[in-house]
């Protein structure tokens, strides 16, 4: 349902382009295709520019002008050949449309993108605060054994030299060799570190004493190095 309603923007928006197109001197139909040719601008900003990282503010700056203009380009070029194919289509009417020079400028083009997937942006964390994805189960091997556990069904993770064990729910435990980093990179953000030892399910945890953090009748130590974030998630 929610892959059909973020379907259902994108096709709204292709209308909307449309609708906007047509002003150019456009038929609905002609202009339906012209539209399509913002979709992958739009689709584009919204991955790459999440993923441009200012650590080295320089080389953030750098990456973002070159996504800029290698969108702005792409985008100017596809424009020409919808164009193109639509003047093809037009061949045997005798009123002949001159390619709209708004559709080369740089700023109406990246206008336009922008409110397109910031639109979709917000529109798919409001989907997500509505109707929020259930987290999928892991799968580890455990004494050669292919285990699935929902994630809600796992306590802790506990790390014992170079094997780790998977405490479960009904005192259920699987050994594996799957390090415990790994495991809290795959666990996040429902799983927080206690201790070099401990990585512990959120939703199960139902106190902390001083260096002590409790499930039911469990007791973990808390190590000094994630106290103050133990400390600020229940605060």
């Amino acid at each position: 349902m929610k892959r059909l309603l973020v379907i259902s923007y994108w096709v709204v928006s292709v209308l909307l382009m449309a609708i906007i197109l047509t002003s150019l001197g456009y038929r609905f139909v002609e202009a339906l295709f012209i539209g399509t040719a913002f979709l992958p601008g739009a689709l584009a900003s919204k991955y790459l520019f999440p993923k441009v990282e200012f650590k080295n503010r320089r080389a953030g700056v750098k990456n973002t002008i070159y996504i800029v203009l290698g969108i702005l380009v792409a985008e100017i070029f596809l424009f020409l050949i919808t164009h193109y194919y639509v003047m093809i289509y037009r061949k045997n009417v005798t009123d002949p449309l001159v390619f709209p020079e708004i559709l080369t400028n740089p700023v109406f083009i990246a206008l336009i993108l922008t409110v397109l997937a910031t639109g979709s942006y917000f529109f798919e964390s409001w989907l997500n605060r509505k109707r929020p994805t259930p987290p999928a189960p892991i799968t580890f091997t455990s004494f050669r054994k292919p285990i699935t556990l929902p994630r809600e069904e796992i306590l802790y993770v506990e790390s014992n030299d170079d094997a780790t064990t998977v405490v479960a729910t009904d005192g259920r435990r699987f050994k594996n060799i799957t390090p415990i980093s790994r495991w809290e990179a795959t666990l996040k953000p429902q799983f927080i570190r206690i201790h070099r030892s401990y990585l512990v399910n959120k939703a199960a945890i139902t106190g902390v004493d001083v260096d002590l953090l409790n499930i039911g009748d469990i007791q973990l130590p808390i190590s000094r190095k994630y106290k103050d974030q133990v400390t600020e998630l229940f605060s």
